[in-house]
């Protein structure tokens, strides 16, 4: 069987795909998809083939669409994607995660959904809705959103949900009952004796390591962070960056200490890549060192940004890593992070990349 790698993206204007085979050397583009709908999360589920992709706005409706064949045809439902009556009503989806036979689905304002027919009909989640801090929650800067869902591999009541700015919260009832798990994390915006709250952290990005041992990544508006205790308590990792604002992460598909971040310079200097040159940081420990990743990208006049779900691996070996800019690039490296090529431009704005190994 010949091995077809896809790059799913998700960007303002649309699905689009790039395709390869298992040596990553061509690309080949389609697109754009989905009526040209405002995507902010495209990916798939890897034990089916099926590409979903999450989006809308106030004017489309919130929406997850669907293609059961790689790309060629699009389905899209919003069937129980509502707040009950008198709630802020749904403003669009914004990411979407697969697990143990269901689809879940996080939408703005904040909450979770979930469907068990593959996006055709939906049901809300309300136990995190119901939670005591509800009333407090405080958007931040893309609004009051849901932009993390970490299913547990093993363990179908377990789950992990980073949001805007709220914080990390766990259930681990299916979804009865959360707690925040946001320990150690801070809040450089807040007076010094409240920078550790229970909750009200701007979390970016909450990524799972592999291997099954409960630990946790997470890019926040206020440092890089790590957690061997499912959450529970986070340890700063970002000594040795050029900065500590950011938004993705992106674990290796094997190795637990392996982790890229796309760091910027800083929530109020603009928001790109530091000096204006392009680099991808990457971890071989866990976050104990750090060293840069620049062959191949742009080393002048490079006012790139990296979105919060814009860059992603793939599970071949040696790994390939993969993320898309605010203007439209996409870059992919097939040597874990040595060196990169830029294998499409000109895109709209890219909002997620994530990857799909299919055997045809």
């Amino acid at each position: 069987m010949a091995t077809k790698v896809l790059t799913l993206l998700g960007t303002k204007k649309g699905a689009f795909i790039l395709t390869s085979d298992a040596e990553r050397k061509d690309w080949s583009l389609s697109g754009p998809f989905c009526e040209t709908w405002p995507l902010n999360h495209v990916t798939a589920d890897p034990n089916t083939g099926v590409i979903y992709g999450g989006g809308g706005n106030e004017w489309f409706g919130p929406a997850v669409w669907k293609s059961a064949d790689l790309g060629e045809t699009w389905t899209h439902s919003s069937k129980g994607l509502a707040y009950e009556a008198g709630k802020d009503p749904i403003s669009a989806v914004w990411s979407l995660a697969p697990g143990h036979g269901r689809l879940y689905a996080g939408v703005a304002p904040a909450g979770l959904f979930f469907s068990e027919d593959g996006g055709e009909t939906w049901e809300h989640v309300e136990g995190l809705q119901r939670h005591p801090t509800r009333p407090e929650w405080q958007a931040g800067g893309a609004g009051l959103i849901l932009h993390s869902i970490v299913p547990h591999p093993a363990d179908d009541k377990q789950i992990w949900v980073g949001m805007s700015s709220v914080g990390v919260f766990h259930t681990s009832d299916g979804g009865e009952t959360w707690e925040p798990r946001n320990t150690g994390t801070r809040c450089d915006y807040l007076p010094d004796d409240q920078k550790y709250p229970e909750f009200g952290q701007c979390v970016h990005c909450v990524v799972m390591a592999p291997g099954g041992s409960g630990r946790l990544y997470q890019q926040n508006h206020c440092g890089m962070y790590r957690s061997d205790d499912g959450g529970r308590s986070w340890s700063s990792i970002e000594a040795g960056l050029p900065s500590s604002f950011g938004f993705p992460a992106a674990v290796h598909p094997r190795d637990p200490e392996t982790l890229y971040l796309a760091p910027l310079n800083g929530d109020i200097a603009g928001r790109f890549m530091p000096d204006a040159k392009a680099a991808i940081w990457r971890t071989r420990n866990g976050g104990s060192g750090w060293s840069d990743q620049r062959s191949g990208l742009p080393q002048q006049n490079a006012y790139l940004n990296v979105l919060r779900q814009a860059m992603a691996v793939d599970r071949l070996e040696p790994a390939g890593v993969y993320f898309g800019t605010g203007s439209g690039e996409v870059y992919a490296s097939r040597d874990e992070g040595e060196s990169w090529t830029c294998v499409a431009s000109h895109l709209p704005s890219i909002s997620s990349v994530e990857t799909l190994v299919v055997e045809k």
